[in-house]
């Protein structure tokens, strides 16, 4: 199998936390473990099976771990591993330069921002 070659090295960043849909899951779960109730919830946009296909994703990556307890109802929660809070700077950067990009785009956070506890209101 020939090794994959990248042009510059952010290609191989967006290939693990690229999409819409990557960076936001990762950022919740900077927030503490969570159910895939609790994010779907947290994430109303995003379809179970973008959502499901998204953590299977991050789970390969070695991003995001599975945690399935033994029990009845089945349990499955996910939380970030060592090696994917090493991607908080990069997230937390990332939500900085949207604020900015917010700011000069509508001049409030507020009316663009949801109060959902994550964001700086």
């Amino acid at each position: 199998m020939t090794q994959k070659k990248y042009n510059i090295s952010v290609e191989a960043t967006l290939e693990v936390i690229g999409g819409k849909w990557k960076c936001v899951i990762l950022c919740h779960l900077t927030h503490g473990t969570h159910r895939t109730s609790d994010l779907k919830r947290k994430m109303p946009h995003i379809t179970q099976k973008m959502l499901t296909q998204q953590l299977r994703e991050l789970e390969d990556d070695g991003i995001v771990r599975r945690i399935v307890y033994n029990q009845v109802p089945p349990k499955v929660e996910y939380e970030l591993t060592e090696y994917g809070w090493s991607l908080k700077p990069i997230l937390d950067s990332l939500c900085a330069w949207g604020e900015v990009h917010i700011l000069k785009e509508h001049d409030e956070l507020a009316s663009v921002l949801e109060d959902n506890g994550l964001n700086k209101l």
